[in-house]
């Protein structure tokens, strides 16, 4: 009996998000990411302070056209790691522990390979795509230079990224948080040394991140190898049958995180277009908008395990409430800060040594736009509760509309009425549109996949039942349990089997 418990006790500390209260699980699993994630983004905007100081408006362009690249790679990353966060929480949801450890092997490996795939892609065609943004002449050439170092880097990333998110997907917050501050710490003690101490300039702030990615990815998988054990040896016929699976969410997220860095080279070549003090400008706002707004960028990372915890285990009440939670804390974060960056936008201009072009489209942030990631936060919430629900597709359609028809027609628009700084004022219009779409999406869909449980077990209950026959239908628990195989059947033939109910019920 008390080996029974033991088992009872461990398995519960795997699924530790289907009990307790949900703001809470939200609140503590978003901020000990956000505190990594701006270790990170303020090294981000350390690097930019210090590019600053060399006094040449055109490196930092440059930085923020190479920044537009980075993002793209790093987004990739980010798509498998959201399949990495969704496997192994909804596998621990089930207190399937052999499934979790095989699923986090493979993904990794997934990473790896379309992090190499793609980065060898960029770095082929790497003039091309500065062209195509707007970077031109020692703009681009100083961009190039940036890139080559940084861009093979990647695939640590993508490892790294994986770790930490099957380490969420334990509930291991902390030390996901540790591996950030980590990189955080090695990028802003090497910046400097390599920037001015060596005189690389942007070559050197690559270098240090550079190196920093091998301390994370070494920290994280340390973290999932030793203390978690939710690593196997690899095994190519073990990864050819988990392909399948992976490929079902990872392929949506990836092309969902790829169409922001799309949506953003749209609003870089527009405001190019404008004069490069402008682009300066908006490299100052890629900077200062994550290490503002960390906690909601970390958001997605945070409630994606907590839903798929509760998915596994067909919480449906929690995960509706786990939805709401996050909106609510979503706007009270983002009407707070955009407080803050209202009264303090004239220090950050001065701060950055911003004149004239620079300093109004920063200016125009702080003031109009930054309270409008309310919205941006709200479809982080539901692509993160879409990719957990085995509804990934509806994910890439949010984010691919939001890049086209929520941004381009909005900037050009934007652009034509009132210069650079309307092409910001358009973006925030396209990211309220999809925002406010998307969050309305999830909500219904949770709803509608609660009623559709609740249908199957009845149905389970009446055929069931001593007095007429057993009839072949699968449980709820086997039905979840595949992957969402079944799902959509069960969306358009509940009905037919309501039917099928009655008539027995009528024999």
């Amino acid at each position: 009996m008390k080996q029974h418990s033991s088992t009872e006790v461990t398995e519960n500390q795997q699924a530790k998000f289907v009990t307790g209260s949900p703001m809470r699980h939200i609140v503590v699993m978003s901020g000990t990411g956000a505190i990594g994630l701006m270790a990170l983004f303020l090294v981000d905007l350390l690097d930019m302070f210090f590019i600053s100081l060399l006094g040449e408006v055109e490196l930092a362009a440059a930085i923020g056209f190479a920044g537009t690249l980075v993002f793209f790679s790093t987004s990739i990353s980010i798509g498998t790691s959201i399949a990495a966060g969704a496997l192994v929480s909804r596998a621990l949801g089930k207190n399937d522990r052999e499934q979790a450890k095989s699923m986090a092997t493979n993904v990794m490996l997934f990473a790896v390979f379309i992090s190499i795939v793609m980065v060898s892609a960029m770095l082929w065609n790497l003039p091309l795509l500065l062209d195509a943004i707007g970077a031109k002449g020692h703009v681009a050439e100083a961009a190039s230079q940036y890139l080559i170092i940084l861009l093979p880097s990647a695939p640590l990333m993508a490892v790294s990224m994986a770790a930490g998110a099957t380490m969420r997907g334990v509930g291991d917050a902390r030390r996901s948080m540790m591996a950030t501050l980590i990189g955080g710490g090695v990028n802003a003690v090497l910046d400097p040394l390599f920037i001015f101490g060596f005189s690389m300039g942007m070559q050197g702030a690559a270098i240090s991140s550079v190196i920093a990615r091998l301390a994370v990815t070494l920290f994280s998988l340390y973290v999932v190898i030793y203390k978690h054990q939710l690593l196997a040896k690899p095994d190519f016929s073990q990864f050819k049958l988990a392909m399948p699976t992976i490929a079902k969410i990872a392929f949506p997220a990836i092309l969902t995180n790829t169409a922001t860095p799309i949506g953003n080279a749209v609003v870089t070549s527009n405001i190019a277009q404008f004069g490069e003090s402008f682009v300066a400008g908006y490299a100052v706002i890629g900077r200062i908008m994550p290490v503002c707004f960390a906690l909601i960028f970390s958001l997605s990372g945070a409630v994606g395990p907590i839903i798929g915890q509760n998915f596994g285990a067909e919480r449906w009440d929690r995960i509706q409430q786990i939805l709401r939670d996050a909106m609510l804390f979503t706007a009270v974060y983002c009407v707070f800060v955009s407080i803050v960056l209202w009264l303090g936008q004239n220090q950050l201009i001065v701060i950055f040594s911003l004149t004239g072009d620079a300093a109004e489209i920063v200016g125009v942030f702080c003031t109009f736009i930054a309270v409008t990631f309310i919205f941006n936060g709200a479809l982080f919430v539901a692509n993160a509760a879409f990719n957990n629900l085995n509804r990934p597709s509806w994910s890439t359609a949010l984010n691919m509309g939001k890049a086209t028809i929520g941004t381009i027609p909005f900037v050009l628009i934007g652009g034509h009425l009132a210069g650079a700084s309307g092409v910001l004022i358009g973006q925030a219009v396209g990211s309220v549109v999809f925002g406010f779409l998307g969050f309305y999406l999830v909500l219904k869909q949770v709803k509608k996949m609660g009623l559709a449980h609740e249908h199957q077990d009845v149905a389970d209950n009446e055929i069931l039942t001593p007095s007429v026959p057993v009839t072949p239908f699968c449980s709820s628990r086997t039905y979840m349990g595949t992957e969402g195989v079944l799902e959509e059947a069960l969306n358009s033939e509940h009905h037919d089997d309501d039917v099928k109910v009655e008539k027995t019920k009528n024999k």
